[in-house]
């Protein structure tokens, strides 16, 4: 990766729950200002969708007191995957940006099973709802056959958002690659898809997330007081790896934490995917292929947060071996739809008389081994790199260090994503706080482990 000399990095972030802009200081990866915002959808109109407009709102009055104080020298940017934007000829919007949980009628759920390509060609599974873009072009084109006419540009929706700044509408990997079914990642070309769904013409070019696509339009900067390069962007969970990528051999894991906990693989083999169980192949801002899998744990934890309540993680981390002892279990899944073992509907056992305490520590140790399974289904070797929000849960820290049997290294905060995305201006990686959580012996934890993962059958 080159060098750069730019000072701070303004980053766009919009992930599924919240949209933020963050400026982080080149030399200390600090994030040193940040403002934010929910991800509201619009329920109206032809599908449910995001509010575009009110993002685009928050972003320019975020970048422009942010230009003002305390400046930046680039703007990249980072956002959730499993979305596109459809453009008209005038690069507007031809359509809403549809949120990926919006499910469709079965007989177009069952048209787009009939056409998608095979697991083996895209690496990408079969995902509930919205949550392969391909599926999503599809029912927009079969549903709304006379607003889809007007669509004369298909970029990803990372690349959108440069293309409003700049102008410039591009495709980009990490997001073309996040299970989609529109990759093929052997090739590191287009999918047999794009062409049964006629949109080959349609989609931008691709350009790699490290390009500046060149400076913010004109009427922008006159608006927000600068004018600075815009860089390409990048996936959000591909933008927690990219650090990693830069500064440490392989292999190793990555847990990337937010709404979705994703899993990396880095040095794995793509042989042993199971695409029943939402294990798929990510690719890297490099453009290589890299073995994931993941649940929907953030989603998940924020509700059992809300049943259970306040509690004292000390007292919830010595509560851990009566919930063993109780056999106190959590059982998948809270949110339906993806994770390691579909189908399978939530419940808890020989939980009546739990404490709040106890329930929070079945909870983390639900989440413990959620991530574990997933790690398991991947083949993840080495050590276990935690970002994200769950890096400040001590308590499942602890168990997945147990579970895993290796060391788990965690990177307190929420700016994994925000700090990947900023690495694209050519920025070095900076080593920020971290804490490394040696595996421990937790009595009778592998035989409660044998007995959850036989109820999970």
């Amino acid at each position: 990766m080159t060098t750069s000399s730019y000072r701070r990095i303004a980053v766009l972030d919009i992930g599924k729950t919240n949209a933020k802009v963050v400026v982080l200081d080149s030399g200390t990866g600090a994030e040193i200002a940040v403002l934010k915002r929910p991800n509201i959808m619009i329920k109206t109109g032809l599908y449910p969708h995001y509010d575009i407009e009110a993002l685009w709102s928050f972003a320019l009055d975020a970048l422009k007191g942010l230009a003002r104080d305390p400046g930046f020298d680039a703007i990249s940017i980072t956002t959730h995957g499993a979305a596109a934007a459809l453009l008209d000829r005038d690069g507007a919007l031809a359509m809403p940006v549809i949120d990926y949980e919006h499910e469709y009628p079965e007989d177009i759920r069952d048209a787009y099973t009939r056409l998608r390509p095979s697991f083996e060609e895209t690496f990408s599974p079969r995902l509930a709802m919205g949550l392969n873009v391909g599926a999503q072009l599809h029912y927009q084109k079969t549903a709304f056959p006379e607003e889809f006419a007007q669509v004369a540009t298909i970029v990803t929706y990372a690349q959108y958002w440069a293309a409003r700044l700049t102008g410039v509408a591009t495709n980009e990997l990490t997001s073309l690659g996040c299970h989609t079914d529109l990759w093929n990642p052997k090739t590191s070309s287009y999918s047999s898809l794009v062409d049964r769904l006629g949109i080959r013409g349609l989609m931008a070019p691709i350009r790699s997330a490290f390009d500046a696509l060149g400076p913010v339009l004109p009427d922008i900067a006159d608006d927000i007081g600068i004018s600075v390069p815009v860089y390409c962007g990048i996936h959000d969970s591909n933008a927690s790896l990219l650090p990693h990528l830069v500064h440490r051999q392989a292999p190793f894991a990555v847990v990337s934490t937010g709404t979705w906990v994703i899993s990396f693989g880095v040095g794995g083999d793509l042989d042993h995917l199971d695409p029943k169980r939402d294990a798929l192949a990510n690719v890297d801002a490099y453009g290589r292929a890299v073995p994931s899998s993941r649940f929907m744990g953030g989603r998940e934890f924020d509700i059992l947060s809300a049943e259970i309540g306040p509690v004292d993680e000390k007292a919830a981390q010595a509560a851990i071996g009566a919930v063993i002892d109780k056999g106190i279990m959590l059982l998948a899944n809270i949110a339906s739809g993806s994770g390691p073992f579909p189908g399978k509907a939530s419940r808890w056992i020989g939980a009546e008389d739990a404490s709040r305490e106890e329930r929070f520590a079945a909870s983390c140790l639900y989440l413990a081994l959620m991530t574990d399974a997933c790690l398991g289904l991947i083949s993840a070797k080495g050590p276990v790199i935690v970002e994200g929000p769950f890096a400040l849960n001590g308590t499942y820290l602890k168990l997945l260090a147990a579970l895993t049997g290796r060391d788990v290294i965690a990177l307190p905060g929420s700016t994994g994503t925000s700090q990947g995305a900023a690495l694209l201006t050519g920025i070095r990686p900076v080593s920020g706080a971290q804490t490394h959580v040696p595996p421990t012996d937790i009595p009778r934890l592998k035989a409660y482990r044998d007995r959850w993962f036989a109820a999970m059958k």
